[in-house]
């Protein structure tokens, strides 16, 4: 089992940055961990992913160029810094982690993923 909890949401005007964390708990043997948002009425969304098995991070083209993903392993902890945030950037992130890494075609599909946070919110005013 994996825990993990994010923090960091808040609201921000357009323009602004956010970074998220998210600590990672109990087993550290996951092949890949990702930050998700979903929006209201809205699929969840896959925005980024550390994968273990070739070490890269990978990025939707939504946020690449304005989104950073970085780890701490001392801390098992795992950033999201967002930064030139826009209105359309507003959700519930979410922080998951999966036993499998299926390449990076498939990093954005929800159901890859084994273990969830809570989410946090992030909203951007205009």
């Amino acid at each position: 089992q994996v825990q993990l909890v994010e923090s960091g949401g808040g609201l921000v005007q357009s323009g602004g940055s956010l970074r998220l964390s998210c600590v990672a708990s109990g087993s550290s043997n996951y092949y890949v961990i990702a930050w998700f948002r979903q929006a209201p009425g809205k699929e969840r969304e896959g925005v980024s992913c550390l994968s273990r098995a070739d070490g890269r991070t990978y990025y939707t083209d939504s946020v690449k160029g304005r989104f950073t993903m970085s780890s701490d392993s001392a801390k098992n902890t795992v950033y999201l810094e967002m930064n030139s945030l826009k209105p359309e950037d507003t959700a519930v992130y979410y922080c998951a982690a999966g036993w499998n890494w299926y390449g990076d075609s498939s990093f954005t599909r929800p159901r890859l993923y084994d273990f969830w946070g809570q989410g946090t919110q992030v909203t951007v005013s205009s």
